[in-house]
């Protein structure tokens, strides 16, 4: 049990985008889900949420930043108001206010908020007394923080891992790998102006024809093997060098295209303007690069940037696309004041 006298200050949270360096559609379940199998690996790109106690009866939710659409549809509140009911008569669990500080790109494949949701449980948890920050949960809040991360959506019990993980079902199966071993690789990251709706990227890839896995078998080889390779401990140089391979590696880009116009010649484009492996994370529209640092990440940023103003670089979308250099990111960071956010560079970001 948390210090109660706790509650009485502002619980922060980060809630770090994520990327897929795998993603392999194993099949649609008769609920309607996929089975997945799929390398996650978080950011140092992160949103940043706080919770309070609220004046008000109920909870409320003000974001800043980028427009993460209505706030009632948000996925903080929703992960809130589960995770009270988990609760039932456990606490208290007072009505709480929320601050979301929206960093992430949203409806890009990089799992905002999802990502929220999952800092939201944690968040309520801390406020109400039943986690500590300072130490690792007891196995029933554990099991109860998944279950409310199951139900909040398929993206949101990666969260709780805190590092790369192995993700598999519809997301609820979640196993923790070893962090990439030496300094943090650097990502690009473009995401074009445009929403690629995730359900309609999965209905794209199910119809089959050009929008169907390009070569699914090769897909689930990869994923697998780079899981065992985490699972044995895989430095950051060795990661870089499988970039050919990982870019490859994602069931859902060929959907992920057929949905976004444009988006295979601007991948296209990237590759040639950057002479590096160009991957889609999730159901896109983002694009990455791995980078060996930082430094080189953002030395591309601005490459990228410059293509985009002198017209040699067109990407999908009625606006820039947003262009972000970033880490990947061993552990998720809890304490404020110590954020990595990743640098905005172009665009919505």
């Amino acid at each position: 049990m948390a210090d109660p006298s706790r509650r009485l200050a502002p619980v922060v949270r980060l809630a770090p985008a994520k990327l897929n360096l795998t993603l392999a559609v194993l099949g649609r379940r008769a609920d309607g889900f996929h089975d997945l199998h799929s390398v996650m690996v978080p950011l140092a790109l992160a949103d940043r949420l706080s919770v309070a106690r609220a004046s008000s009866p109920g909870d409320t939710l003000r974001v800043e930043g980028l427009d993460a659409g209505p706030v009632a549809d948000n996925l903080v509140l929703r992960a809130i108001a589960l995770t009270r009911d988990a609760v039932g008569r456990a606490a208290d669990a007072f009505a709480l206010a929320a601050r979301l500080e929206k960093r992430i790109p949203v409806a890009a494949g990089l799992a905002g908020g999802s990502s929220d949701a999952a800092a939201a449980i944690d968040a309520a948890l801390e406020a109400w007394g039943l986690l500590d920050p300072g130490r690792s949960p007891d196995p029933e809040l554990a099991a109860l923080r998944h279950r409310v991360a199951s139900r909040a959506g398929s993206d949101v019990p990666f969260f709780l891992a805190g590092g790369p993980a192995l993700v598999e079902g519809r997301g609820e199966r979640v196993t923790s790998l070893a962090p990439v071993r030496g300094a943090p690789p650097g990502v690009l990251l473009v995401t074009p102006a445009i929403a690629s709706p995730t359900g309609a990227v999965f209905a794209a890839s199910d119809a089959g024809g050009q929008a169907a896995p390009a070569d699914p078998r090769s897909t689930r080889l990869s994923s697998e093997h780079l899981a065992a390779e985490l699972r044995a401990g895989l430095d950051a140089t060795s990661l870089v060098a499988r970039a050919g391979v990982l870019a490859s590696a994602n069931d859902l880009a060929p959907a992920a295209a057929s949905v976004v116009d444009g988006l295979t010649a601007f991948r296209r484009a990237l590759v040639r303007q950057l002479g590096r492996p160009v991957g889609v994370s999730g159901s896109g529209p983002t694009l990455w690069v791995l980078y060996p640092s930082a430094a080189a990440a953002d030395a591309a940023a601005a490459d990228v940037r410059r293509g985009i103003d002198d017209g040699a670089l067109v990407a999908p979308g009625q606006a820039p696309p947003s262009i972000i250099a970033t880490t990947l990111a061993g552990s998720v960071p809890t304490e404020p004041g110590n954020e990595p956010t990743g640098h905005a560079t172009e665009g919505r970001s």
